[in-house]
């Protein structure tokens, strides 16, 4: 018996009966099985591996851009939803590693400038952009030189889902919940150090049901859904609605009307020129997406292109392009 072969007995003898199981899971193009991991335990590794999980670290979360090595970017974010899941299967008795792999993917897709980046492209292609279909994009038609990572379908359904959808496992809504949880959180805990909020400001109805600190805020919402069970994932009506209301709460104060946007109007400008730009001179994009251009069309692989990039390239590339260079003889 392998290791692989032992895990997936594992899995059947310690497993509640919601989860799901390793050896059940299926891929577009089939593959030998790995000796020593599990299928979820290889995507997840495929995701770890992967140029766009890479180019996260340079990725908006909510600051810009931001001056200090303590504010959340996508990758670290995708790291802490990536915790709290864990967590929350692990006490349930669901499959850890599928839901590791999905929390560690589900932001692969996101545009430069987080989600004001995805508005921009949502509003100038045709089909439409949403970042959770953008990543199992990433996954399946960019990765690996346009190969794709050819990942399980119970991974790529649930980072499709994780955003407004029900996936079709435990371990994918389980995802949906601790991404809200984790941003959420740490959103505060930037806007704090940020000097956007104090936690003095948070209103208080909500933090006596929540918490007073971001790891009790994070305690209590775990505990609430573990409580409920596995066969019916959700929480108790009144942690649910206390954290609606601070969820509500950040996008009057933090995600809509505040200083930390304050530079949003350029990024948008930015990434609607950069689009223009490469939607006029296609040939200038990397070779790869050339051939994307090539197999689906110009909008796509523009699409394509410009959400790949991290801030900082995008930010690069606009001076290398729009701004005047001083005269070298």
């Amino acid at each position: 018996m392998t290791v692989r072969e032992e895990l997936e007995m594992l899995e059947m003898g310690t497993l509640c009966e919601d989860a799901c199981l390793s050896k059940n899971s299926r891929r577009k193009k089939p593959e030998a099985k790995c000796p020593m991991r599990t299928e979820f335990q290889r995507d997840r590794d495929r995701i770890l591996h992967s140029n766009a999980f890479r180019r996260l670290k340079h990725k908006t979360q909510v600051f810009l851009d931001p001056v200090g090595d303590h504010y959340r970017t996508r990758l670290t974010h995708s790291l802490e939803v990536s915790q709290i899941a864990r967590t929350i299967a692990r006490a349930l008795k669901l499959n850890e590693d599928l839901t590791e792999a999905i929390a560690l993917g589900h932001d692969l897709g996101h545009a430069p400038f987080g989600h004001t980046g995805e508005r921009v492209l949502n509003d100038i292609c045709s089909g439409g952009f949403r970042h959770c279909l953008q990543s199992v994009r990433v996954v399946d038609y960019i990765e690996k030189g346009g190969e794709g990572l050819n990942l399980t379908f119970e991974v790529k359904n649930g980072i499709a889902c994780h955003t407004d959808k029900v996936a079709v496992t435990k371990e994918g809504y389980i995802v949906r919940l601790a991404d809200k949880i984790a941003y959420i959180n740490h959103d505060i805990d930037d806007s704090i150090r940020a000097g956007v909020l104090t936690e003095e400001m948070l209103p208080r109805d909500i933090t006596e049901v929540l918490g007073h600190s971001k790891s009790e805020r994070i305690t209590t919402l775990i505990c609430s859904i573990v409580k409920n069970g596995a066969s019916d994932i959700r929480m108790e009506p009144e942690i649910q609605a206390a954290h609606d209301a601070l969820r509500k709460y950040l996008f009057a104060n933090v995600y809509n009307n505040s200083i930390a946007k304050a530079e949003d109007s350029k990024a948008e400008m930015l990434v609607e020129k950069l689009f223009r730009y490469y939607y006029k001179f296609p040939e200038k994009m990397s070779e790869e997406y050339v051939k994307i251009m090539e197999r689906y069309s110009k909008e796509r692989a523009v699409c394509d292109y410009i959400s790949g990039m991290s801030d900082d390239y995008a930010i690069n590339i606009f001076k290398e392009i729009f701004v005047p260079k001083g005269w070298h003889s």
